[in-house]
């Protein structure tokens, strides 16, 4: 993967963010990896806050929808209002299945939508596909 892009890995679930660190380590993905448990820290995050720089670009976002304070559609409905951050590349790793669920993150131009299930029997297999994604598109700095 390109080691200059950020991944800000946004769940609330520590078992599920190990086991995608893990696999990422595991598949030689050496890209640092921020975590925010819900879209509030993750807006934080990307917009900066006081005593702390926003997050540079590139970066790509990794992005639960059922989390605390802020879900995953309430984070997408303020990021794509936000003109600085509104381009960001995001993709959703939910453990819904829900065909209502999609649609609604699809409606916010996400780049992808993965359920937990199919990622949990082998988050290497998310490893690789991030890898080859990343191999074949162009972000701006």
């Amino acid at each position: 993967m390109n080691n200059s892009v950020q991944i800000l890995l946004v769940d609330d679930d520590a078992v599920d963010r190990e086991a995608i660190v893990r696999a990422f380590d595991e598949s030689g993905i050496t890209n640092p990896i921020i975590m925010a448990g819900d879209g509030i820290e993750a807006l934080a995050i990307l917009r900066g806050s006081p005593g702390r720089a926003a997050l540079q670009r590139p970066y790509m976002i990794l992005l639960d929808l059922s989390m605390p304070r802020m879900n995953g559609i309430e984070f997408l409905r303020e990021l794509r209002e936000d003109p600085q951050l509104s381009d960001s590349l995001v993709l959703v790793l939910s453990t819904s299945n829900s065909d209502e669920d999609k649609i609604a993150a699809y409606g916010f131009n996400v780049a992808g939508y993965v359920t937990k299930a199919k990622a949990a029997e082998d988050f290497s297999l998310l490893a690789r596909l991030l890898e080859v994604y990343w191999r074949l598109i162009e972000l701006p700095a």
